[in-house]
């Protein structure tokens, strides 16, 4: 059986894509500014809910994209994340990726505390003095604890994207994310991922400067 395939060079892939991906969503109205973090998501998924599930609180993006320029950097709850974040791009304006997940002093206090190694590794990001962009992915106790922190006036955030996945606590997780007073972007419902959140970082990054290298 022949499969007939569509001639497009290796380089012109992902442009292809995203012509599909624009025709396919068709009169589907898009946040202005938030076209391509959304499009970037149904790219990485193939999933189209992202037109509809993603929340973006007013400015948010703008704010992100300042905050990067200024020196953020980016605190994610996997290494997953932070593997496919564009570290190179980000260094560009001085930031640097963070993943404590692994951190022994972390695996330490979440035993001692009864914690996950999620709240325990967004109480040790709380300590770094610079400006923070939280990429949650995976763990919905981050987010949890982002909110408890950020109400007790232990942090302030440059931006939380707010994008894990599953069934156990992710829905009401986000939804207080989005009460924070903090600029966001949350998926809303049981949708997301680790390559979610990287996605997302990346989007912004190539908002700056479309250069991958």
């Amino acid at each position: 059986m022949k499969v007939e395939l569509e001639n497009v060079k290796p380089m012109d892939i992902e442009k292809r894509s995203f012509e599909i991906i624009t025709s396919e969503l068709g009169d589907v109205q898009l946040v202005p500014g938030t076209e391509l973090i959304v499009k970037r998501c149904i790219h990485t998924s193939a999933d189209f809910d992202y037109a509809q599930n993603l929340k973006f609180s007013e400015g948010a993006v703008q704010h992100a994209l300042d905050a990067i320029k200024n020196g953020a950097c980016i605190v994610t709850d996997t290494q997953m994340a932070k593997a496919g974040i564009n570290k190179k791009a980000l260094a560009r304006y001085g930031g640097e990726v963070y993943c404590f997940m692994s951190d022994e002093d972390v695996a330490q206090n979440a035993k001692k505390n009864g914690t996950t190694r999620a709240t325990a590794s967004m109480d040790k990001a709380a300590g770094l003095s610079k400006p923070l962009i939280f990429a949650v992915g995976n763990a919905p106790t981050a987010l949890v604890r982002l909110y408890e922190l950020i109400e007790d006036g232990f942090l302030k955030p440059e931006l939380i994207i707010g994008v894990p996945v599953g069934f156990v606590n992710v829905v009401q997780s986000k939804e207080l994310i989005m009460k924070a007073p903090v600029p966001y972007i949350v998926a809303q419902g049981r949708k997301g991922g680790s390559n979610i959140a990287a996605c997302i970082v990346n989007a912004l990054l190539y908002m700056i400067n479309n250069s991958r290298d």
